[in-house]
């Protein structure tokens, strides 16, 4: 199964999402609902974590946080562990109870944080848990909407920054009453399956994470910091070794001798990056999966022993 990418930043937004194993329920009663709460209550003050907002479901939660140091993946996974041990105990099984890892997206600021409390808070009426948001209490809504006392470790104020009005508890009522219509635009600012936020925040990140060697087993990370063209790369590459692009790519399988060599070179640039993938490599060259990988490795192979091999790779990388 594929890694998320975690991005960690002292001071962050995210939405954390994890669902039951098969999807089946994660809380049973009333008692298992309490018990992770309680667990939530523990991680913001052991890990110091701000909860703006939560939501219990049946198979699945949705968490809205603000980490204060870079460790949302070691708080998430002491959350997630605790409450399984305990449930386990209590309901006589054993073995996994969320399906795989949590799921997170960052959030830029306070203007998203307090749309994507409306979507979060609005879960139940689309699961049809409840009819009216104020009758379901494993939420944080009635907080927010009627002012009733929180958790000691919900913090509102954030996502209240942005409610306008004397009355924020009745402006925020009506701005999730009235959320249906704007789901939309929430999404629209929805990127790469890991931001919501403008482009701008995105190039940020992308920015501060460019020097970075993606990882294969992490395609989000692979995906947001890529190169924008792959055969545009190529193709400088080729041309900073006088070779004929054009040539190299229309040879495709019928390559051979020094030509292959050119080609095979230029396939082991895209695949050392870790940006691309062997399918998207191979559509570029007409060659299968299969044969791009064994070009890669012969060619890396070759690199090791070869100095001109060595030194035509170093000029083009």
């Amino acid at each position: 199964m594929a890694r998320p990418w975690r991005i960690e930043f002292e001071g962050a937004f995210y939405h954390v999402m994890s669902r039951g194993n098969e999807r089946r329920p994660i809380f049973l009663d009333a008692g298992d609902r309490s018990s992770f709460l309680k667990i939530l209550g523990e991680m913001s003050k052991r890990f110091e974590v701000e909860v703006l907002a939560y939501v219990l479901m049946d198979n699945h939660y949705h968490l809205l946080l603000r980490t204060r140091r870079a460790n949302l993946s070691q708080c998430m996974q002491w959350a997630g562990t605790t409450y399984t041990r305990r449930y386990n105990i209590k309901h006589g099984r054993s073995g996994h109870l969320f399906q795989g890892r949590f799921k997170n997206m960052l959030v830029e600021n306070e203007k998203y944080i307090t749309r994507l409390s409306c979507y979060i808070h609005r879960n139940p009426l689309r699961a049809g848990l409840a009819k009216r948001l104020t009758d379901y209490q494993w939420s944080s809504y009635p907080v927010y909407a009627y002012g009733k006392k929180p958790p000691e470790w919900l913090e509102t104020k954030a996502v209240l920054l942005n409610v306008a009005g004397k009355d924020k508890h009745k402006s925020y009522r009506e701005m999730v009453q009235n959320y249906s219509g704007e789901e939309k635009r929430t999404w629209e600012d929805f990127k790469h399956g890991l931001f919501l936020g403008a482009q701008k925040f995105i190039d940020r990140v992308k920015s501060r994470y460019s020097s970075e060697k993606p990882d294969k087993d992490v395609p989000q990370k692979r995906r947001v910091l890529r190169h924008p063209n792959p055969e545009a790369v190529v193709k400088k590459a080729a041309s900073a070794l006088k070779w004929d692009m054009k040539f190299i790519m229309d040879a495709g399988r019928r390559a051979t001798g020094g030509d292959k060599d050119k080609r095979d070179l230029l396939i082991f640039l895209l695949w050392d990056t870790g940006f691309y993938g062997n399918k998207e490599i191979g559509d570029i060259f007409g060659l299968s999966y299969s044969s791009v990988s064994k070009s890669a490795a012969m060619i890396k192979e070759r690199i090791s022993k070869d100095r001109k091999m060595k030194q035509n790779y170093q000029k083009i990388s």
